[in-house]
């Protein structure tokens, strides 16, 4: 949306109207100017949506009049890159600014204040992936979270990074950066909750290797020392990080790559490509390498699975 090609006089009732019709209802007002000067772009990771907004100053509130009790909803970050927002729920209000986040949860009443100029990330996460590992988010929601170090620095810069990426990204490989994005989250509310622990850490670095190998899946010289090289930490960080794992960090680069070649193979759309140009373009530099671990892990060899039908269920042994 944009309201550079909307009349300066038409574009405040243009702006509350789109966001009333976009997010069921929501109001908004721009303070008693006459005038507003806004831009969002949105991309999707899955179910996660991320939004970035650049606008003249505004306000946002949804009152209880507009909350379903039945709405299963949302939980939405705004992240400041430039200004600061002020998001008011549960009679608090946190004041964030750049490297700084701050969460909200859309089923409730709130309002979130934005009085000067901005540009915001704003994150749209399923309520039911959080609410469901059993986070206090009544007691989470508006307050100001630290995206500057530790694991809210990792999940701001995920957030980030996977907004300026997913154009590029297949929808499988953006589903499973939404699933990182989430899992960060969670942790950082984690923390925020004064539950953070070693574990939390063990599985943020886990989540960060996860995004690593999702992103450079087709590089053939993606290893063990060259994510532990990227990621600045140790082989035996890595291992740790996967030690609840039992193929191991070598083993789930392998699967991913390995699944990524079945769904390769089971689409018709690539019907007309060599099983050794998909093979090649997933990672794998070696032919024989991968028709033989292609066949442990499927029982069959990939041309035979090509040939059984798009689709078709094969024993995974």
């Amino acid at each position: 949306m944009t309201t550079d090609e909307v009349a300066l006089r038409e574009r405040v009732p243009f702006w509350q109207d789109w966001i009333r019709r976009v997010f069921c209802g929501l109001e908004s007002d721009v303070y008693g100017d006459s005038v507003i000067d806004a831009r969002l772009a949105s991309a999707q990771a899955g179910p996660v949506v991320l939004t970035r907004l650049e606008a003249g100053r505004h306000r946002v509130m949804r009152d209880a009049r507009i909350v379903r009790s039945n709405d299963s909803g949302f939980l939405k970050i705004v992240a400041p890159q430039k200004g600061r927002a002020g998001v008011v729920q549960q009679g608090r209000t946190a004041w964030v600014g750049p490297g700084e986040w701050s969460i909200y949860d859309t089923t409730d009443t709130y309002a979130v204040e934005n009085p000067e100029r901005v540009e915001h990330l704003i994150v749209m996460l399923p309520k039911a992936d959080l609410a469901e590992r059993g986070l206090p988010l009544a007691e989470l929601v508006a307050r100001p979270m630290n995206g500057r170090a530790g694991v809210g620095r990792l999940a701001l810069e995920a957030m980030r990074s996977a907004y300026q990426e997913l154009p590029q990204l297949s929808p499988d490989t953006a589903r499973g950066v939404g699933e990182s994005i989430t899992q960060l989250v969670h942790l950082a509310l984690l923390d925020l909750a004064g539950r953070g622990t070693a574990i939390s850490q063990r599985e943020a670095l886990r989540d960060r290797i996860k995004h690593l190998v999702a992103r450079r899946l087709g590089d053939p010289r993606l290893g063990v020392d060259d994510i532990a090289g990227s990621l600045q930490c140790s082989r035996r960080q890595l291992y740790n990080a996967f030690a609840d794992e039992p193929e191991g960090v070598a083993g789930y680069l392998l699967r991913e790559r390995l699944e990524a070649v079945r769904r390769d193979l089971a689409d018709p759309a690539q019907v007309n490509r060599s099983i050794t140009d998909i093979a090649m373009d997933r990672g794998f530099n070696s032919l024989a390498h991968f028709s033989r671990v292609f066949a442990q892990r499927y029982g069959v060899p990939p041309s035979v699975y090509r040939r059984l039908g798009y689709g078709q269920t094969v024993m995974v042994r």
